[in-house]
């Protein structure tokens, strides 16, 4: 039996498609408007998921775009964000090691291509990079470009000087990423070596010399919703191409690790409203998905278009071919290189089944 329509979700439904319409237009919600996305109601999120899935199909169709992450200089940064298993104030035992040699970098863009990625995030533990630093990864960039000419490169190197973006983009860097993580009134309160205005100057950097600008944020970290739309407002106004949305890994050893906040549907909401705020923006789900998300991320790619495959910087993800096999379930298109986005051979069905016994069942 149907479920009656009544007045309410008549209403919710019609307020969402009037959200999609005018995110399709270009125009920016009011702060009521996203403040409502924050809000919505539970029992009509699926109204909500529809319109920004109309916003998302009509820039990206049902494509989603595959990234690969290697952190290149881990462990060592000297920055105090209470967040990050890396900085200064984390005592979290993760690996420490210098610059990766150009070999170490060309076998991690192999893996990339392999996975089927698209795009090679390297990434680096630093306040912002040395001239030295700066040579180094141009180095490892040119040989990977040699080899790969098809994969996109991102650098994430911390803070840019003069000059430095243009180095990076003569090497062969498409996209340089330097997440705005929170809003300019909360960042005191994760970072005191260097403030939100520094990691603007940087976005700004790197759009200059003409990198295809990477910049999201953080969120789980104690934040209030005025600060989520803050930091999505200001994503918005800087036109930045790309916006990875992490949610807090809560490292136990680090300022931050105390928080565990996030709920998954609040998780999708966020989506949402970066989604239906900066509707030609890619949206990238980073950090975080499988413990936040849980057993709704297949949801999150009905607002997003793009994720990270398999591990993160310092803590394993989802198998990159769960990731695949997510994305081919949903019908979706995963776009990247490599044998991982061509047609997979599954085992059938009956292949997969496995008897259990009473012992088994008190075992779990």
């Amino acid at each position: 039996m149907s479920p009656t329509l009544t007045a309410e979700n008549v209403s919710a439904t019609a307020k969402a498609a009037a959200l999609a319409e005018k995110s399709l237009r270009g125009e920016a919600l009011t702060r009521e408007e996203a403040l409502g996305v924050l809000n919505w109601s539970d029992d009509e999120f699926l109204s909500l998921l529809d319109a920004s899935y109309k916003v998302r199909r009509a820039h990206f169709g049902k494509k989603v775009k595959l990234n690969f992450l290697v952190n290149i200089q881990s462990g060592i940064c000297p920055e105090d964000c209470g967040y990050c298993s890396q900085s200064r104030v984390s005592d979290e035992p993760v690996e420490k090691y210098k610059m990766l040699s150009d070999e170490e970098v060309l076998e991690a863009a192999a893996t990339a291509v392999e996975r089927g990625a698209a795009r090679l995030c390297m990434v680096a533990s630093m306040r912002g990079p040395s001239d030295r630093d700066l040579n180094k990864v141009a180095d490892s960039i040119r040989k990977v470009k040699e080899k790969f000419p098809s994969l996109e490169l991102c650098a994430c190197l911390g803070l840019l000087k003069d000059g430095q973006a243009k180095t990076l983009g003569d090497a062969g860097v498409m996209a340089y990423n330097h997440n705005l993580n929170t809003s300019e009134s909360h960042y005191g309160k994760v970072c005191s070596t260097h403030d939100f205005l520094d990691r603007v100057d940087t976005v700004e950097r790197s759009k200059a010399e003409g990198l295809s600008s990477c910049s999201g944020a953080l969120f789980g970290m104690g934040e209030n919703q005025e600060d989520i739309l803050e930091v999505a407002y200001r994503l918005r106004t800087l036109k930045v191409d790309s916006i990875p949305v992490n949610f807090l890994i809560p490292f136990k050893d680090t300022p931050l690790g105390h928080h565990e906040d996030l709920q998954p549907m609040q998780c999708l909401k966020i989506l949402c409203l970066f989604r239906l705020l900066c509707p030609t923006s890619e949206l990238r789900i980073a950090g975080g998905r499988e413990l936040h998300l849980r057993s709704l991320q297949p949801m999150g790619l009905f607002v997003a278009n793009s994720i990270f495959l398999g591990d993160y910087l310092t803590t394993e993800g989802q198998a990159s071919s769960l990731d695949i096999q997510m994305i081919r379930d949903l019908g979706f298109e995963p776009v990247g290189l490599g044998p991982s986005t061509a047609p997979a051979v599954s085992a059938s069905l009956k292949e997969k089944v496995v008897l259990t016994s009473r012992e088994a069942r008190l075992a779990r």
